[in-house]
């Protein structure tokens, strides 16, 4: 479905959707891509036109504090939305990209309405049994992809609290698995736990190097 040009009224880092067009259209997006560790979660969410969310945005440029207000917003006023996740050891398996497009699959598959059109951040889809388009930048320009982006966002950061409670010594609260100094030292020193990814080179190359 063809997205409908902005207005002068309108905010320019959001588009609205033509909702005119026959069908409900969901929005796609993932985090966690990039780190060392954990899951790769996406979402997918389905809006409600009559039960509008404001401040709906790339959940990066978002507050965190701003970002939990609207996870719950999402959660109560979508028609429906579902989170998914691929496990490290699907990624270790699949590779990050094609665990990213699993995750994206299992969500889209999970919603309890069926969309007529499914609408995925960037330039990569999933294998759908629906209509899909690639919008890059998408997460800033359509606001069921900025919801997913916010939904899978929050869903990724706690998982990395929760990972931080059993393993604090990495600092996953701080970086969010991502390879930061502070990571590369703390794996340097402790080694691989059972969250970090050992296809990822950073992983493999401390693997490797306290192998006997």
């Amino acid at each position: 479905m063809p997205l409908r040009k902005s207005s002068a009224s309108e905010s320019p880092q959001q588009l609205g959707l033509a909702w005119d067009a026959p069908g409900l259209i969901a929005g796609v997006d993932e985090a966690g891509r990039g780190p060392l560790a954990g899951p790769v979660v996406a979402a997918a969410v389905i809006l409600d036109e009559l039960n509008p969310i404001a401040g709906l945005g790339d959940s990066k440029t978002l507050s965190e504090k701003k970002r939990e207000r609207l996870f719950d917003e999402i959660r109560a006023k979508a028609l429906c939305c579902c989170i998914a996740e691929a496990s490290v050891e699907e990624i270790d398996q699949l590779n990050i990209l094609q665990a990213t497009m699993l995750a994206m699959r299992r969500a889209v598959e999970g919603l309890r309405l069926k969309p007529a059109k499914v609408l995925v951040d960037g330039n990569r889809l999933p294998v759908l049994k629906v209509p899909a388009e690639a919008i890059v930048k998408g997460d800033a320009l359509v606001q069921a992809i900025s919801a997913a982006s916010i939904l899978a966002k929050v869903t990724r950061d706690r998982q990395c609290l929760a990972m931080h409670e059993t393993h604090p010594e990495y600092g996953f609260a701080t970086h969010k698995g991502y390879p930061t100094a502070d990571h590369l030292a703390a794996l340097r020193a402790h080694g691989v736990s059972a969250w970090h990814r050992r296809s990822f080179a950073p992983v493999r190359q401390i693997l490797e190097t306290s192998a006997p």
